[in-house]
């Protein structure tokens, strides 16, 4: 296989498949990635309101669940890190599944293949940031999240051609460093939208039209019965405790928290014990290269809190290098915080 991503192999889903749950594309991608041969693919989807929480995020302090259930938004937690987004018809998504490699290459290639296809398609875009694909002097139109499994890499990312605000203002709920972060007061202040940019004619439609031709040079069909397979694997996502998570709900002693450029929102809490941590938690809008919040958890828990021996601990684990940008000076800062 090249080492080169594009063209991938596209994969087309039965007609009935579109429009189904988040949840839906997101075990897709799984099967792909653990089914068919070792090969890049890649498809685009469309869903109803939806908001998608990043996999380290506390769902408690990033959604609103009282209106989303009241507004009917459907509610899921992808595997991938970075930020929580709102997602409906207005938005085509993008899934890529690789081979191995380098993430930040892998990362870095593809967001620069969809900035050349959007400015074809007249969007004057830029690639800024962690992640995003920005309208220059408009707002973010493209956030892009991936995760990696064994000899395999997964890289979803979303375009905005339209979107209701009010909705999306409303279902999401940041935290204030981050909006700060951006200079903007809401979620729905720094984003763009394509169908603002581009060329006459070009719809959702024609946006995943030209995805495909320009991204792809083949296609493959799933067959039912690997849609069926692929409904096993969504089941996995509503799972409680998957969803919601039991350390969400915020019953710590210890918040040490930080925004950190080029990295994210940091925020590691201790439940404290007689001066014993009896369980670290680790969240926030990061990406991972390993799985970070295990690593924590494990590296933390039972051990005296204090900020002098988990400094050390984090030094000797090389704890920072699960967090895509994250220094161990940038980890021992967030510690400093400890009293």
């Amino acid at each position: 296989m090249s080492d080169a991503i594009f063209p991938a192999c596209h994969v087309q889903l039965p007609p009935y498949t579109e429009g189904y749950r988040a949840a839906f594309y997101l075990a897709a991608e799984e099967f792909i990635s653990q089914n068919l041969p070792k090969e890049n693919y890649l498809f685009t989807w469309q869903i109803g309101p939806t908001v998608v929480m990043g996999r380290n995020q506390d769902a408690y302090s990033e959604i609103d669940r009282d209106f989303c259930i009241n507004e009917k938004i459907d509610i899921i937690r992808r595997k991938s890190g970075g930020g929580c987004i709102y997602a409906d018809y207005g938005n085509i998504m993008i899934s890529l599944i690789t081979g191995g490699g380098s993430v930040e290459s892998l990362f870095s290639e593809y967001a620069l293949y969809i900035s050349k296809l959007l400015n074809l398609l007249g969007a004057d875009v830029e690639v800024t940031g962690r992640n995003d694909i920005i309208i220059k002097e408009k707002g973010k139109v493209c956030g892009n999240a991936f995760y990696h499994l064994p000899d395999r890499n997964i890289i979803h990312g979303t375009m905005l051609y339209d979107t209701n605000i009010q909705l999306m203002n409303k279902a999401l709920t940041p935290e204030k460093a981050k909006l700060h972060s951006k200079k903007v007061k809401s979620v729905g202040s720094r984003v763009g939208f394509l169908k603002e940019v581009l060329h006459e004619g070009i719809g959702t439609k024609e946006i995943r039209e030209y995805i495909i031709k320009g991204l792809t040079n083949r296609t493959i069909c799933l067959t039912d019965e690997q849609v069926k397979q692929i409904k096993e694997i969504e089941k996995n996502y509503y799972k409680n405790d998957y969803l919601w998570g039991e350390k969400s709900i915020p019953t710590q002693l210890v918040t040490c928290t930080n925004r950190i450029e080029k990295c994210g929102n940091i925020t590691l809490k201790f439940n404290i014990s007689e001066k014993r941590i009896i369980s670290a938690d680790l969240s926030g809008d990061y990406f991972e290269t390993g799985d970070s919040r295990q690593a924590f958890e494990n590296a933390f828990k039972n051990q005296s809190f204090d900020k002098i021996v988990l400094k050390k601990i984090a030094s000797k684990q090389n704890l920072h290098t699960n967090i895509r940008g994250l220094s161990l000076n940038d980890l021992q800062n967030i510690l400093n915080q400890i009293p």
